[in-house]
């Protein structure tokens, strides 16, 4: 399994590279965002494990450049940055998970093969439902003709309910995939980004059902 580790701090790369390698990893490192962001695209790896703090462009950068080109690969982002904001915006970018140093190398090793478990999914570039039309690459949305302003939340809610469309999906289910599998707050903060999301798309596709949860399909 190939892993790409793009790290700034050189030592810390090193180490994490020795330990990987002695896991059984093939393990390339990359001290800068131009770097990471390069190898990334022009070689296969099974998962990158990104750092936020990079000279030349951000973490968030490189991971944005790397779904806008529909490069999959999973990315674990491995970071000081500890901020619920911080981690948010690494999610809304396309993040597949999160590890903030310090970190338990057994919880790293574990969080790493899960995701070469999962894989990465094909993604298609653009989502549709009847008249509407989300491009995960352009992060624009579209109802008919009409373009439609969403924040980064919201984009990231009306996605994964594009990609699960006809789909019965629990309040539960939908943090764990749009917020953070580990978030423990208010569940109806769900409620409240749904009632977000028909304002400006039309209430017509967002059904709820009364028990269970949300489903977007065709009215």
């Amino acid at each position: 399994m190939r892993v790409l580790v793009v790290e700034d701090e050189q030592v810390f790369a090193e180490t994490l590279r020795k330990g990987l390698t002695a896991e059984g990893f093939a393990v390339e490192v990359a001290h800068t965002g131009p770097d990471g962001l390069w190898l990334a695209r022009e070689q296969q790896f099974d998962v990158v494990v990104l750092d936020l703090m990079l000279p030349g462009l951000s973490g968030y950068e490189v991971l944005k450049r790397l779904r806008q080109s529909e490069n999959w690969t999973p990315v674990l982002v491995l970071t000081a940055k500890d901020g619920e904001y911080d981690e948010a915006d690494a999610f809304d970018l396309g993040a597949d998970d999160y590890l903030t140093k310090p970190f338990s190398y057994v919880v790293l090793l574990a969080r790493l093969r899960a995701l070469l478990r999962r894989g990465a999914p094909e993604r298609p570039a653009v989502l549709t439902l009847a008249d509407l039309r989300l491009d995960p690459a352009a992060r624009t949305v579209h109802r008919g003709e009409r373009e439609i302003e969403l924040t980064a939340r919201e984009f990231g809610l009306l996605e994964f309910l594009l990609r699960r469309r006809g789909e019965a999906l629990s309040k539960r289910e939908i943090l764990t995939h749009v917020w953070d599998a580990h978030y423990d707050g208010d569940e109806n903060i769900v409620e409240v980004y749904v009632g977000y999301l028909r304002r400006k798309i039309g209430p017509d596709l967002i059904q709820t059902l009364r028990g269970v949860g949300y489903r977007l399909s065709a009215p």
